[in-house]
């Protein structure tokens, strides 16, 4: 594992100046290792741990850096007669033989690449398929720069610390799935993102960006369900094997549902040998899982360490660390269990590979916003028979006293989200969507009149809904999220559920062989026969990987909060309209306090602590 920078200038920096460069950067990027090289007007560095990769082409007049893991080299090599080569040498000679497009199309694995041939004169950034890794990069006249981290190109010349309005008012006033609705936004002014599956050539010309992977539109697989239940168990185990044999000390986040414990199990029939594995837990009962992971527990986990969240947390020391790590608000608060997960790893088992389940959700269907896509194909398929008895079963299944579901519910979900004229088409419920939207100033940055792209290159609907999850919406904060925290803690990171291959078969798959009978992820419960415990693969009803935020923000912390708001400070930003926040932290004291059947305003509260933390830490900066 590695952080990765560089820099190209025009100016002639002296030793001293470079110097001070160098050391800013730096200081913003975790890693024991710091290792510069420069040659000519460039310098790259990798931030290394114990086995992280560099190499630096002096005769060919290359420098290459990654972060990450390339994990077919093997083939690679063999298929292009090269010696044994790891990492950044194997990108170079690479390089060399197929150019930089290619290069980046034939890896298979979970890194960001930088590579400047000193030559051309040219910078070349690349991105793996899913967006794993973050880069970002910055091109102006005098100088050219990239970085794993947004902070640590902040200061440099030419590149303000100025946060992006844009970025601000999503995160505070829309709901979190909007955060990264634009790809190539960065939460700063001068800082632009790489998207997943793209790479750029930066040259005194201009910016060149270009998608080399991408998903669309294809016929669904014809096989029977047990026919492709097989095909997934042997793509899924594939997925798991690729990343168990690149570990070091393998380590398996554990939640009582599916994703998390089919990754465990797999690796578990792969091996032969029981896992050990890390669970968050809680006081609070509501998102406590610890019940439902004892079938795991007990079939496939050689040592299993719960690490339990209280109610009674200090809220504000928790989420300052964690912005400071991040560089950026933190999306959500389920991080926060993730965080003392990679804090306790840390002390016990420093240098693991942590396995988990993310990508898992959005492949199978698993969240209830996949429930309304279903309906919308079944109605554009005129398959009404089918319909009534799908809505009748989530009705039947997954009714909440404060979120409705029936036909009437169902009707109004299709309504506001799809376009019955237009296959595939989708929207956000502007309802959810804007329900904090008065929170931020007009004056600031007017998000009323935000309208998010809305991808559509399936005409199905519940496809449409999971692309835009995996590319503009859940999948990329997460990722950012679980890549920061480990990277800070010197720990490796695997997602089996977002190997790219696996990807592209599961958008494939027929819909009522994700959701059928008001139950989801039915082809993996087909898949995991025989791998994961009946009790586990049969479990219907979710939990979800939540988090008791809801009492987070209660007594000493909501009055720390309310001080917070009232300060002028807070007020002089310009961002915030106080008195509708005021508000709503008003409401929501009553609605826990009471325990009222309504929602309550826990994630709004969460993005709205993260953001003025974020902004404060953003002061500091020199």
């Amino acid at each position: 594992m590695s952080r990765i920078a560089g820099i190209i200038s025009k100016e002639n920096s002296g030793g001293n100046s470079l110097e001070k460069i160098h050391n800013r950067i730096s200081s913003q990027l975790p890693g024991d290792v710091k290792n510069w090289v420069r040659l000519g007007n460039a310098s790259l560095l990798a931030c290394r741990w114990q086995n992280s990769e560099y190499y630096h082409y002096s005769n060919n007049h290359l420098s290459v850096v990654i972060d990450g893991k390339i994990l077919n080299r093997d083939n690679l090599c063999s298929d292009f007669s090269l010696d044994d080569a790891d990492g950044a040498f194997l990108c170079g000679l690479l390089y060399q033989k197929i150019g930089f497009e290619e290069m980046v199309k034939r890896i298979i694995g979970e890194c960001t690449i930088g590579l400047y041939d000193h030559k051309e004169d040219c910078l070349y950034l690349g991105r793996d398929r899913i967006g794993v890794k973050p880069l970002y990069y910055h091109r102006s006249d005098k100088l050219r720069a990239f970085s794993s981290q947004p902070f640590s190109l902040l200061g440099l010349p030419g590149i303000s610390k100025t946060p992006n309005p844009a970025f601000v008012s999503r995160f505070l006033g829309l709901h979190y799935r909007l955060i990264d609705n634009d790809r190539h936004s960065s939460p700063f002014q001068d800082l632009r993102q790489l998207p997943a599956g793209s790479w750029a050539k930066i040259s005194n010309n201009g910016t060149e960006l270009h998608t080399y992977w991408d998903l669309y539109n294809q016929p669904n697989w014809q096989g029977t369900e047990t026919e492709l239940a097989a095909q997934y168990r042997d793509r899924l185990l594939t997925a798991v094997e690729r990343r168990y044999k690149a570990a070091t000390n393998p380590l398996f986040t554990l939640s009582g549902g599916l994703d998390s414990s089919s990754v465990l199990c797999s690796a578990a029939t792969i091996s032969g040998q029981n896992q050990e594995a890390i669970s968050s837990v809680y006081t609070d009962k509501t998102y406590d899982e610890r019940d439902e992971i004892q079938d795991v527990v007990k079939k496939y986990v050689s040592t299993w360490s719960p690490v339990e969240l209280e109610n009674d947390i200090d809220i504000f020391d928790y989420i300052s660390l964690m912005v400071r790590i991040h560089n950026e608000p933190v999306a959500t608060a389920t991080w926060l269990s993730h965080f003392q997960l990679c804090q306790e790893i840390s002390t016990q088992a420093p240098s693991s590979t942590l396995f988990g389940g993310l990508g898992g959700d959005e492949l199978n269907a698993g969240e209830y916003e996949y429930f309304p896509m279903l309906f919308a194909d079944l109605k554009q398929e005129e398959r009404i028979s089918s319909y009534n008895h799908e809505v009748g079963k989530w009705a039947e299944y997954h009714d909440h006293p404060i979120f409705k579901k029936d036909a009437a519910v169902a009707e109004k979900l299709l309504k506001n989200m799809t376009d019955p004229a237009s296959p595939g088409r989708i929207y956000h419920d502007p309802q959810r969507m804007l329900k904090y939207a008065h929170t931020v100033n007009t004056d600031y940055f007017d998000i009323t009149s935000f309208q998010p792209v809305m991808d559509a290159p399936f005409n199905s609907y519940l496809k449409n809904r999971t692309y835009q999850d995996l590319i503009r919406e859940t999948t990329p904060c997460c990722l950012r999220a679980e890549d920061r925290q480990c990277s800070h803690f010197g720990i490796e990171h695997a997602d089996p559920f977002l190997d790219h291959e696996l990807v592209e078969f599961m958008f494939r798959v027929p819909g009522n062989m994700k959701i059928r009978d008001g139950i989801t992820k039915r082809l993996l419960r087909e898949a995991m026969k025989d791998i994961l415990p009946e009790p586990t693969r049969n479990r219907i009803a979710k939990t979800g990987w939540n988090a008791p935020a809801h009492m987070w923000f209660t007594g000493e912390n909501l009055n720390r909060l309310r001080d917070m708001v009232s300060s002028q400070s807070f007020s002089d930003r310009g961002i915030y309209n106080v008195e509708s926040i005021i508000t709503i932290i008003n409401e929501h004291e009553t609605i826990v306090s009471q325990e009222t059947n309504e929602e309550n305003h826990m994630m709004f509260l969460w993005q709205l602590l993260n953001t003025e933390s974020w902004l404060k830490e953003v002061d500091k900066l020199g």
